[in-house]
């Protein structure tokens, strides 16, 4: 084998290593404190991008440490529960598409939503109701059990 020939499947192998840092280095290149790294790795969000030094147990990810935590961001972002996004890591560690379960949660996620405004929508309604018909009050006898009879009188009402 010529001397070049050497070199470049030297350059090939090195290539091919997998590059493995340590958590400082993942939380300043991800923007997130060690502290959530740690606990997403225990909660087994990160399991498949970590390993243990076998000399001094430091935690060492791989570059797909990024990947992950960008999707745990975004997931996050949408309204996922770390639980709700590790059913949906668990489903891609196993090599399939988890995209059937990422849509049922969305689905589910934007039901909870529409029920949301419409249960705000009512309380709107209440308030509104509430504040029309406020009364200016100058004293309530101590014996009263009332607090704001504003407030009460809707409860009684109720």
């Amino acid at each position: 084998m010529t001397k070049s020939a050497l070199q470049n499947q030297f350059l090939n192998t090195k290539s091919l290593e997998i590059k493995y840092l340590k958590i400082g280095e993942v939380a300043k290149k991800s923007n997130l404190p060690i502290k959530t790294i740690r606990y997403y790795e225990e909660i087994g969000l990160l399991k498949p991008s970590v390993k243990r030094s076998p000399s001094n147990s430091y935690r060492l990810f791989d570059e797909s440490v990024f990947n992950r935590l960008a999707f745990i961001k975004r997931s996050q972002s949408l309204g996922l529960s770390l639980q709700e996004i590790k059913e949906i890591l668990i489903v891609r560690d196993t090599g399939k598409i988890p995209c059937g379960i990422a849509k049922q949660l969305l689905t589910q996620k934007l039901e909870t939503i529409n029920q949301q405004i419409e249960d705000l929508g009512i309380l709107k309604s209440e308030l509104q109701q509430i504040l029309i018909g406020w009364k200016p009050v100058s004293s309530i006898e101590k014996q009263d059990p009332t607090i704001c009879p504003n407030i009460q009188s809707h409860i009684q009402s109720s």
